[in-house]
């Protein structure tokens, strides 16, 4: 159960962390120089770290948790498909930040990205904060059975001007505890890129 709950931390973490390096990309146009010289220092060590991960140039990541439905639109949101190795291990998955910085995804699973290919989801977190006063945290429930946290069903992966295209479904808890209860989060995503 340890070994569950560190790989867990440890993909909610790689996650996050792709999220805050890609969440510069996406810039307004009247921004200072130098703000864009930092976005562009933060796509650099993204790139270096990962250089299989692709930010979406349009497209929408949709997620559905209990009564609501949040949508990020990559034509003005950083949503991006990452691949990254932790030890000898791959994992592929999708991370978001709305333009606002008000909302923030990030889902993945263990394995190599392909066509056709349904996998095991293994990290998995939601943030919303509307304000400074009222955030919610969603994290993947630790609380189930290997193999029992969900799947992402990738249809399609860097096919002409696809990106990805796809659904998942995964089981997000508002805390760490035992008896916490824990929501059914479903989701789907068509991403495209530049040809």
């Amino acid at each position: 159960m340890n070994s569950k709950r560190f790989t867990n931390w440890c993909m909610s973490f790689m996650v996050a962390l792709s999220t805050l390096a890609v969440s510069c990309q996406k810039d307004e146009s009247g921004k200072a120089v130098d703000q864009k010289k930092a976005a562009a220092k933060a796509d650099s060590v993204l790139a270096v770290s990962a250089p299989s991960n692709y930010l979406a140039v349009s497209g929408t990541l949709t997620i559905k948790v209990q009564d609501s439905t949040y949508t990020f639109d990559a034509t003005q949101d950083s949503v991006a498909f990452v691949n990254m190795s932790v030890g000898e291990s791959n994992y592929f998955g999708i991370t978001a930040i709305n333009k606002a910085h008000t909302m923030s995804f990030g889902v993945s699973s263990k394995g190599v990205a392909n066509d056709d290919v349904t996998k095991a989801v293994e990290g998995s977190q939601l943030l919303l904060s509307p304000d400074a006063m009222h955030t919610k945290q969603y994290t993947l429930t630790r609380f189930t059975e290997p193999g029992d946290a969900g799947v992402i069903n990738l249809q399609q992966y860097r096919q002409d001007t696809v990106l990805a295209k796809g659904e998942f479904f995964t089981f997000l808890a508002k805390d760490d505890k035992e008896d916490s209860p824990f929501y059914r989060v479903e989701g789907s995503f068509n991403l495209k890129m530049k040809k």
